[in-house]
């Protein structure tokens, strides 16, 4: 009984003990301007004893030790250690650590911290983006991620470019990744503008951009995300600060590099040798020099950021971008507005963000194919004028005169504007609802005046275009987040419709009065001759989707990812109106393990690895798993029912079917397993990723010859069985910083993909992607899908020489004697399987250089263009051309420029991308640091030289064109010259 009491005395003696060593703190924590902190995490330092603050920076905490230490941490703020020294009430200030912030990348629907993510995500902030005259978000982009290849369609102003992330997985679709823009899921379907669809959005208005590469991070997005997405962030006022940003710019533009046709000179030789008779106009003309001018462009962007008391910001931007082409009436006019706003209510509770971009842009294109044609093959000793005027040719205009009477003008008026309130129900709870849509409107008139001078010419002709695209967007989601010991989890259920719709009404006439009235203003009455013909298109695409993804961390060391979504769309057959895309994701931080505590190469280190699917709804046009009728009179689709019918007009109209219902049509699908390390060492002065990815196309969609006999029609839209297209690759990034004292520092770096792409199991010898055009030479197959080979595989005969003949001879692959289709064979790829960049960043004192590099490796290019032009035949009848023509001395004038190898050139190259000397300017020595913050002036040189042996104008090319819907890749076929650009530039921060 002693011994009891003892015990239970002790017990009370120490318990006394206890809640007397324990000590109850309070505090706030803040920013530098004083603004509450919601959410801070506060720890007693050594224990995992903490809380976090409420939504006015406030917290409490029973800590062990009236002499302990809180260690106070909030995302994007460099952390604190406070020892308390027997204080009971603290205020905590945390300063803003713009390197933390850059860990926050846009997973889809959230953010995530860098260490905490599971997929392969690229990203890149304004900062790094490439400099110079840039009008859209995919030059941004160009040679700055591993494993996203970006190629220019053209030279023009604001042309479009084919992204491609991780190789093509698509006959149909093309390589464009979606892109999202603040939450915005984009509608890749066409604009009317015959430039890139996205040039409506600023390029400065881009706060950062992250590619997600993998199924891991891109199943969120489901039957739309086989080919990666783009998530694009816009800039939002900085929490406590102010600022006002002018930016002026003025850039020059040239041809870059020209064709080394004969001079006047060499071509009065020419002719004569390959026995033609020369037709001597008495003038010396480069018509290249002609044709071609010095674009200038300019650039004006005022933007006004901030944010009050943590509860409101906003940013708003406006900006003109005036850009010259190298050709005559070739421009590009952008005007655009955008307004940001943030507003925070209910204790910060309610939360509101509004999105605004509206934007005009102008578009003119002189007519390119004719242009090249021209700058390449006109007779160099004719004279441009004479007498004042264009000088008339035969048979064809005079190119100065074809620009006077040529038109091509698109006008497009476009808003983006999405409002996303979100509510936090109880702590870690809340629920958003995202409301946007998307409107573009363009009129394009296409015209050519009438020219009494030349036949065929004399009547003009008008191409007058109306599309409206509507994008309306719904998303309601709930997110739940909480922490327990050693355990983080967030959790993601959502629910998305969005509908799409199309129209388009297109007019072409022919027959104008010659009154000095433009035709698209001319009243026009259709004839029997000249009818006016009218085409209208419309369609609507709906799709409903719901989705989920958990995210789970144990001690910050073991990660998990896991994602479902299920979408259902009216462009899938009535069988498969759903498609599911699951993925899941592991995460290894290795440099957290106790056994790294105390390495001092090792940084970070992380092991990632992941498997998921996406899906492809791009390549499947509307109502295609529909039947679909015509009525028509022409052959056995009428037949005379009445009896008293005497000729086919009598006849009535019969039902024809032109589609025949596939009901099982469906998605295609990319299914994706990603291997890979990030890594920091030497404190993370030295960064970069390795991953390994192998990634799988199925169930490809193509409209295909029918199988089945019986079929109505003789195409068939369906999924080919067993068809895969593989990409298996390597993705490496490297970047050092470093000093050589303390003014000078400098930062290098680069990355490089290789990519195997093949096609495997097709049931097609060949599906062509790439044909010839031109006389004589329509439809003969250039590139294509061959199964074992790579995409844009080039199909054809081995040129091998000139025979005694004077004609082509070609390897006699089959042995049978004879040059025949059968000796075609795949002689190379239009896709690179090594693309590369390197880049490096100097910083002395006031002035900053930066340089970047990218080329590819591997791959071929048609050279249509000198298939077409640079022929002996065309030299001997007076058209210019380059050596090439006449590189063999005993060709034929009639020898046939039959598609083969003798036009197949190496399409390899390494360019200097871009160059940027800048000088920042200290406002204090000029006497006015009260009325501005900054002034930096800066040159930039794009496209200064690159190494290549081709010989067209430029490696860097691809005809935008396709075959049936299916992508065409590698071939040159009269492509605008890319030019070489010096921009000056000046911005001044207020």
């Amino acid at each position: 009984m002693k011994k009891l009491k003892f015990l239970m005395f002790a017990f009370m003696i120490g318990t006394s003990m206890t809640s007397w060593a324990q000590t109850t703190v309070t505090g706030t924590v803040s920013d530098e301007q004083n603004i509450p902190l919601p959410g801070a995490t506060v720890l007693e330092k050594g224990t995992k004893n903490g809380t976090t603050t409420d939504f006015e920076g406030n917290f409490t905490l029973q800590v062990s030790d009236e002499n302990a230490i809180l260690a106070v941490s909030f995302l994007g703020y460099a952390s604190k250690d406070i020892p308390l020294n027997g204080q009971s009430n603290v205020s905590v200030s945390l300063e803003e650590d713009s390197s933390l912030l850059d860990e926050v990348v846009v997973v889809g629907y959230g953010v995530q911290k860098k260490s905490d993510v599971t997929g392969a995500i690229g990203s890149l902030k304004s900062e790094s983006f490439n400099q110079g005259v840039v009008t859209n978000p995919g030059q941004l982009l160009q040679g700055k991620v591993s494993g996203v290849n970006v190629t220019s369609v053209s030279g023009e102003p604001g042309a479009a470019q084919n992204i491609i992330i991780r190789g093509v997985g698509s006959l149909r679709s093309g390589t464009t990744p979606l892109f999202v823009v603040d939450g915005f899921v984009i509608d890749n379907s066409p604009t009317g503008v015959a430039s890139n669809p996205l040039n409506f959005i600023n390029p400065q208005d881009i706060a950062s951009i992250d590619v997600l590469k993998d199924a891991s991070a891109a199943a969120i997005y489901g039957a739309r995300a086989a080919n990666g997405v783009i998530a694009i962030t816009t800039k939002r006022g900085k929490t406590g600060k102010t600022e006002m940003n002018l930016s002026v710019s003025t850039a020059m533009s040239s041809l870059a590099n020209g064709m080394d046709v004969f001079t006047a000179d060499e071509f009065r030789q020419q002719v004569p040798a390959v026995g033609g008779t020369l037709i001597d106009g008495g003038a010396n003309t480069n018509w290249e020099d002609e044709l071609t001018r010095t674009g200038i462009s300019k650039r004006v962007n005022l933007s006004m950021s901030g944010s009050t008391g943590g509860k409101f910001s906003y940013y708003v931007s406006g900006g003109v971008d005036d850009q010259e082409g190298i050709y005559n009436n070739s421009y590009l006019k952008r005007y655009s507005g955008r307004v940001n706003l943030t507003q925070k209510a209910l204790d910060g509770r309610l939360n509101v963000e509004f999105n605004l971009t509206a934007a005009k842009t102008v578009n003119e294109r002189p007519n390119i194919s004719a242009i090249v044609t021209d700058m390449l093959q006109l007779n160099p000793t004719i004279p441009v004028f004479t007498n004042g005027e264009p000088t008339l040719l035969e048979e064809r205009l005079n190119p100065i005169q074809r620009n006077r009477l040529y038109t091509d003008e698109a006008n497009n008026h476009r808003i983006l504007a999405n409002i996303a309130p979100s509510f936090e129900i109880v702590d870690g709870l809340t629920y958003k609802v995202n409301l946007g849509v998307d409107y573009s409107a363009t009129d394009r008139d296409i015209q050519s005046e009438p020219f009494a001078l030349l036949e065929g010419e004399e009547f003009g002709e008008l191409d007058s275009r109306t599309i409206t695209n509507s994008n309306t967007l719904v998303e309601n989601t709930l997110t739940y987040t909480f922490s327990t010991g050693d355990h983080n989890v967030t959790l993601l259920a959502g629910h998305s419709y969005q509908e799409t719709i199309y129209k388009q009404k297109q007019f072409e006439l022919e027959g104008f009065a010659l009154n000095g009235i433009e035709p698209r203003y001319q009243d026009q009455i259709s004839t029997e001759v000249r009818p006016t013909t009218l085409t209208s298109v419309a369609y609507k695409n709906e799709q409903q989707s719901f989705f989920g993804r958990m995210n789970y961390g144990y001690q910050d060391k073991y990660l998990l990812t896991a994602t479902l979504r299920a979408d259902g769309s009216s462009r899938f057959g009535e069988n498969n109106k759903y498609g599911y895309f699951p993925s899941v994701a592991l995460g290894w931080n290795i440099s957290k393990e106790d056994f790294m505590a105390d390495s001092e190469v090792f940084s970070n280190l992380k092991l990632r690895a992941s498997w998921g699917q996406t899906g492809n709804q791009d390549g499947i046009p509307s109502k295609v798993s529909l039947a679909s009728y015509v009525d028509s009179k022409t052959e056995n689709d009428t037949y005379p029912i009445g009896g008293n019918e005497v000729t086919l007009d009598d006849y009535p109209f019969g039902t024809v079917p032109v589609r025949t219902a596939y009901p099982d049509l469906k998605w295609e699908v990319s299914t994706q397993t990603n291997i890979g390390l990030d890594f920091g060492l030497f404190k993370n002065q030295l960064t970069g990723s390795l991953d390994y990815f192998n990634k799988v196309a199925s169930d490809v969609v193509l409209f295909a010859n029918r199988i089945d006999p019986i079929q109505p029609t003789e195409k068939i839209w369906t999924n080919i069985p067993d068809m895969e297209i593989k990409n298996t690759g390597v993705e490496f990034t490297l970047d050092y910083n470093g000093s050589f004292s303390e003014d000078f520092t400098y930062n290098i770096g680069g990355n490089f993909a290789f990519t195997d792409n093949k096609v495997v199991d097709s049931q097609f010898e060949v599906i062509t992607t790439g044909a010839a055009s031109g006389a004589g030479q329509t439809g003969a197959t250039i590139n294509g899908y061959i199964n074992n080979e790579p995409i844009g595989a080039f199909y054809m005969k081995d040129f091998i020489g000139i025979g005694a003949d004077g004609l082509n001879e070609f390897r006699d692959v089959v042995p049978d004697g004879e040059s025949l289709d059968n000796d075609r064979y795949a002689v190379g790829s239009a896709l690179p399987d090594l693309i590369y960049a390197f880049y490096m960043n100097l910083n002395y004192k006031n002035f900053d250089l930066g340089l970047n590099f990218n080329g590819v490796s591997g791959n071929n290019i048609y050279n249509h263009t000198a298939m077409s032009l640079f022929t002996r035949g065309q030299l001997s009848r007076n058209l210019n051309t380059t050596p090439f023509a006449a590189e063999f001395p005993n060709e034929s004038n009639s020898n046939s420029n039959e598609v083969s190898t003798r036009y197949l050139e190496d399409g390899s190259y390494l360019r200097l991308n871009n160059a940027t000397l800048g000088y920042t300017l200290n406002p204090q020595d000029l006497g006015l640091g009260d009325l501005v913050s900054g002034i930096r002036f800066n040159i930039t040189g794009q496209n200064l030289f690159v190494l290549t042996d081709y010989s067209g104008f430029d490696p860097e090319v691809n005809t935008n064109a396709d075959i049936d819907g299916i992508q065409t890749f590698g071939i040159d076929r009269f492509t605008y010259p890319s030019p070489r650009t010096i921009l000056f530039g000046l911005n001044v921060s207020f």
